[in-house]
């Protein structure tokens, strides 16, 4: 399969088939307790298809991630598109903490999967980064956010959060967390 040559509709169908059950056992948590062909049963193919499209499993752990960062990248220019942009990072930001709560799984597989293929790894994070530096842009533009941070710490903090996803009361403190980035990017009022 050549990147340039399109799928027809139903090679297309039955690759979306075989991310989508991916996706479904990341989240499940049970990436590596599955044979690799037992994807091919899930997703309803045949072991050809599976192999034709995905040759091995960091293949398809690689293509489950950059799907996922193009979704969230998506996600942030529809917001920058529709909402004030001080409201459009801020939705963008909360919209993270949700993604890594619901699929916390997929996140630790991939980081398992993915240590030895940072690049694939590293080209994702710039990806976010440069979704994330829009946003700030955006806001910075008009006038809601300081001027004097820039998207390399928003990354930082989201990057602690998921980091973090085994303390206990995880998902109130990442919320908290967010609202001390958003609070600490705002411009401060004058008094006066």
């Amino acid at each position: 399969m050549t990147a340039d040559k399109p799928l027809r509709a139903d090679a297309r169908r039955k690759r979306e088939a075989l991310l989508a059950t991916a996706r479904e056992v990341f989240d499940a948590g049970g990436f590596f307790d599955l044979r690799f062909d037992d994807f091919a049963r899930l997703a309803g193919v045949g072991t050809g298809t599976l192999y034709r499209h995905f040759p091995t499993r960091e293949a398809l752990a690689e293509a489950v991630y950059h799907g996922e960062v193009a979704a969230l990248c998506d996600r942030a220019r529809q917001l920058q598109a529709t909402l004030p942009a001080a409201e459009a990072l801020a939705t963008f930001l909360r919209g993270m903490v949700d993604h890594m709560d619901a699929h916390e799984g997929l996140a630790r597989t991939l980081s398992t999967l993915m240590a030895d293929r940072s690049g694939a790894l590293a080209e994702g994070s710039r990806a976010l980064e440069q979704a994330v530096t829009d946003l700030v842009a955006a806001a910075l533009q008009e006038g809601a956010v300081r001027d004097d941070m820039d998207a390399g710490a928003v990354m930082m903090a989201l990057h602690g959060i998921g980091a973090a996803h085994d303390r206990p009361n995880w998902r109130a403190e990442a919320d908290d967390v967010i609202t001390l980035v958003l609070d600490g990017l705002r411009r401060p009022h004058s008094d006066g």
